[in-house]
């Protein structure tokens, strides 16, 4: 299946703006499962998307979608060097953005390898309802609990958006790196007013620095939503982002700046609430919007 093909036909890769990227990998995750199917329910859902994003039509500037990511073991290092052939191909081969659909979140570090590789400077913007910072978790480096600070290590600074549910092992990593790991934890997004209803934070500060990269990688962990929006993951977690909280961020943080790529990751499709495929699937598709925007 191909992605909002019931709008726009298929482009060949070298004719395509954007390239969808299926990454099915599931090799470590720590509570719900299901993150395999993500990538399929995404395709499935995005034909009852509208061509026109309430902004413009990026779909017109030509959508690829390639055959989804099957990596000859189920093993994290051949999923991530698979990850990386197919992400580096999108950039050198096309020059397209690319748009990997997970799978658990440890897709971003084959991403993130690639763009090292080819020498990109970029920051990543990584929405969260988890720091994803510890160094290793149920025995494995590259558990999607660490994935962000693998990412880090590559010298990639990172904003997190909507964190609320992390180790004092990765509070600490965050601490004792100020200048490259910023926070906007969930609870100082929307606070709470006893005399009136929750409000969208305003921040003092902007979301990206001045000292950021231009070229921003979106990292959004489905599980960044609230769970009354976005049930259908693994790792839900209260206190998350609504659609237009989500929304104004990306587009309060990408202001002056180019979405180079992304990835949204973690769904783990529920048959009976398809409207969670659905959620996700638009939120690829604004993610399209605003690097479209952003030209």
């Amino acid at each position: 299946m191909f992605f909002l093909s019931s709008e726009f036909p298929p482009a060949p890769a070298s004719n395509a703006r954007f390239h969808i990227l299926p990454a099915p990998m599931e090799c470590g995750v720590s509570y719900g499962r299901g993150t395999a199917n993500g990538p399929a329910a995404i395709l499935e859902a995005s034909q009852q998307l509208e061509a026109f994003d309430g902004h413009s039509s990026p779909g017109g500037a030509g959508i690829y979608t390639a055959p989804a990511v099957m990596p000859a073991a189920n093993e994290p290092e051949a999923w991530l060097d698979a990850i990386e052939r197919v992400v580096a191909s999108s950039l050198t081969c096309h020059n397209a953005v690319p748009i990997l659909l997970g799978g658990e979140h440890t897709v971003t570090l084959g991403a993130a390898r690639a763009f090292k590789k080819a020498g990109r400077e970029i920051g990543f913007l990584h929405f969260d309802a988890h720091a994803d910072l510890r160094d290793t978790y149920e025995g494995s480096p590259f558990s999607h609990a660490c994935v962000m600070r693998r990412v880090h290590e590559l010298g990639f600074p990172i904003v997190q958006i909507a964190t609320r549910a992390y180790s004092r092992e990765e509070h600490d990593y965050r601490a004792a790196h100020p200048q490259t790991l910023r926070a906007f934890d969930a609870e100082t997004l929307v606070p709470f007013v006893p005399s009136a209803p929750s409000v969208p934070f305003v921040p003092s500060v902007p979301f990206i620095p001045s000292d950021f990269p231009k070229h921003i990688y979106v990292s959004f962990d489905v599980d960044a939503w609230d769970p009354s929006l976005m049930p259908a993951t693994g790792t839900p977690v209260p206190g998350g982002l609504d659609w237009f909280g989500a929304l104004r961020i990306l587009q309060s943080a990408l202001k002056g700046r180019i979405l180079a790529a992304a990835d949204v990751v973690e769904l783990a499709p529920i048959p009976s609430l398809p409207h969670a495929s659905f959620t996700a699937a638009r939120m690829v598709y604004a993610l399209m919007g605003l690097a479209q925007t952003g030209m």
